[in-house]
């Protein structure tokens, strides 16, 4: 239980850095700032703090929501991409929370696709039950995406009836959203899960005429007899029911039967503990941490919030082993970026606002971590498959990930003819003190990475990067003599430093670390 007690400690300024990095998408220097000297349960009263509903995608040709309308066949491929530059929208304008990044892991856990499901309308509903319960009742949570119209389509369920059970849901329901194969069910489990799951139907799908969209139980397709579950499950029945109530109780019993089991609750904690903490799970993590959380998990009836409280505000997440262990993923690294300048994209629904969500969206496709469009049930491959978060890194998704940071401190990426990204002079104005290169390397270095730079690393920054082949003297007289007649002149030649410095340390791998 030690691994797991609480820190009570206020969080230094590399505390307060780790938290935001690994909770949230990235934060600016100034929340870690707000951050620092923060107890544990204090910085998670704030993170873990209820959102707003965010407003729902529009169409910019119309600026009118377009969830809540008929199916339009012709802008299908538009609203699709609008609904997903939305979500990134989001991801970037977050304040402190948890939210956003947390969608990512629900989203990544109930996996469904556009390329499958086909209809931005029913991914729109899903993203909303995926935030409703992102810090919610886990038990309610697979309850109702159980009967989701997006993964009723994206799982068959909508096909499942008795006199011909499709197994998909049944199956994914057990190995990937709740127990996991180590809970060694069996294939007559995925028929008795199946024979329970029968008779759910989705209506509106890519419907032109009606912009309802409702999921009804058929009585009279569905499997009235009663399920027997096997040894994993203590041999367990539910019993089989009739009427129109029949399905909901029959899944209600079977998602508390597999809840019962404690190996459900060990298969979401590990989740948990590799997207967020680190991606190797040692016997002695196992024991000492994921079992008392696990624990923490059934006591609380499956109630997440108590779950991701104990866990960053445990000595184990603050050990700093932990900082640096994973390898930031796409989405991080893009997204994070950009939050880290304080950069916000342009208003919701607007042209530049999709401008920007299309080259985001494509750069995060071509590191392999594209938007609601992974490419199996089982989700991003770095997130379950050997190697995890190392797959995230190849020597073409190195260059790639190169290529993004270059192009944003270059000024390459443009909305509206506009440059976006960050300016590199004004950045440094607001360090304590920018002539200094010493103090300068010191204070960029420990925004930026979350694992201190060796000495002689930062000596090359300064020497070979910031001003090479000059004495570092001269960076104070250059600094110092812009600010006293900052034109364009010498911000150019102060500017061209700066970005050097910037590209180069956005390159290091220490950058690709969390």
């Amino acid at each position: 239980m030690a691994w797991l007690s609480p820190y009570s400690q206020p969080l230094t300024a590399s505390q307060a850095a780790h938290l935001l990095r690994r909770a949230t998408l990235g934060p600016t220097p100034a929340q870690v700032k707000q951050f620092t000297g923060l107890k544990p349960d204090a910085a998670l009263k704030l993170l873990l703090a209820t959102q707003p509903t965010p407003p729902p995608p529009v169409d910019v040709a119309t600026a009118k929501t377009f969830v809540d309308l008929p199916f339009n066949e012709t802008l299908q491929g538009q609203h699709a991409n609008y609904l997903k530059n939305w979500w990134l929208g989001l991801m970037i304008n977050e304040g402190t929370s948890v939210q956003e990044k947390l969608t990512i892991f629900w989203q990544n856990h109930f996996v469904s696709t556009y390329a499958t499901v086909s209809d931005a309308r029913y991914l729109y509903r899903q993203l909303a039950l995926i935030r409703q319960h992102a810090v919610g009742n886990f038990r309610q949570f697979v309850i109702d995406m159980t009967k989701d119209p997006a993964m009723l389509r994206y799982l068959n369920g909508n096909q499942n009836v008795a006199n011909k059970p499709n197994e998909n849901y049944g199956r994914e329901l057990q190995e990937l959203f709740t127990i996991g194969l180590g809970g060694k069910y069996t294939e007559d489990d995925v028929k008795a899960a199946t024979r329970v799951l029968t008779g759910w139907l989705d209506t509106g799908y890519r419907v032109a005429t009606t912009a309802d969209i409702v999921v009804t139980f058929r009585a009279n397709q569905h499997d009235t007899t009663d399920k027997k579950f096997s040894e994993a499950y203590g041999n367990y029945t539910v019993k089989g029911k009739t009427g129109n109530t029949a399905g909901d109780d029959e899944l209600t019993d079977m998602v508390d039967m597999i809840l019962r089991q404690p190996e459900t609750a060990r298969f979401i904690i590990r989740k948990l503990y590799r997207f967020y903490v680190a991606t190797e799970i040692t016997p002695d993590i196992e024991t000492n941490f994921i079992e008392p959380l696990a624990k923490v998990y059934r006591d609380n009836k499956y109630e997440l919030k108590p779950v991701l409280t104990a866990l960053f505000s445990s000595d184990h997440f603050y050990d700093e082993n932990q900082r640096g262990a994973i390898i930031r993923s796409p989405l991080e690294l893009i997204v994070g970026t950009l939050r880290h300048f304080g950069l916000k994209a342009p208003e919701s629904g607007t042209a530049p606002f999709n401008t920007l969500g299309e080259y985001i969206r494509a750069r995060s496709r071509e590191q392999q971590m594209d938007v609601y469009e992974q490419s199996t049930v089982f989700g991003y491959r770095p997130y379950y498959d050997t190697g995890l978060d190392r797959i995230w890194i190849s020597a073409n998704t190195l260059a790639l990930r190169s290529l993004y940071t270059d192009q944003l401190l270059r000024g390459s990426i443009k909305v509206n003819n506009v440059v976006f990204g960050p300016d590199s002079v004004e950045v440094i104005k607001a360090l304590p003190t920018p002539d200094d290169p010493v103090k300068l390397v010191d204070e960029l270095t420990a925004q930026l990475f979350a694992v201190p730079l060796t000495k002689s690393q930062k000596d090359f920054l300064i020497d070979q990067v910031l001003v090479p082949g000059l004495p570092r003297y001269e960076w104070a007289l250059e600094w110092n003599d812009y600010m006293g007649n900052p034109n364009n002149a010498r911000k150019m030649s102060v500017k061209t430093k700066l970005d050097n410095l910037f590209v180069y340390m956005f390159r290091m791998a220490e950058f690709q670390m969390s």
